[in-house]
């Protein structure tokens, strides 16, 4: 929906290229438009999720390197470090797909 004029805007699932798992409700993004139409969806750089399914975490399974996946609650998965736990916000990097840091 647009901001200003609160217009819905449809965007075709070919305009995300593989954008959609970041997306979610309430979500902000710039969309790039040519001739009145919608070219492309523009997501921020870096963004914040919060882990909502990983693996516990084993005891002896925390030395460096060691990395597992984890659903975000944007519903992208994503591998991260084997010290996370669920419920643990962290910064990710939406254009490479990694683990930045916690948040």
């Amino acid at each position: 929906m647009d901001v200003e004029s609160f217009e819905e805007i449809i965007v075709e699932p070919k305009q995300m290229e593989g954008k959609e798992d970041w997306v979610s409700e309430g979500m902000e993004v710039n969309l790039v438009s040519f001739k009145g139409n919608i070219i492309e969806v523009d997501l921020p750089k870096t963004m914040v999720f919060e882990i909502v399914e990983t693996e516990p975490s084993l005891k002896g399974n925390t030395a460096q390197g060691y990395t597992k996946p984890a659903k975000l609650d944007c519903g992208a998965t994503i591998n991260v470090p084997g010290f996370l736990e669920q419920g643990t916000k962290i910064k990710v990097d939406t254009e490479k797909r990694e683990y930045l840091e916690r948040a």
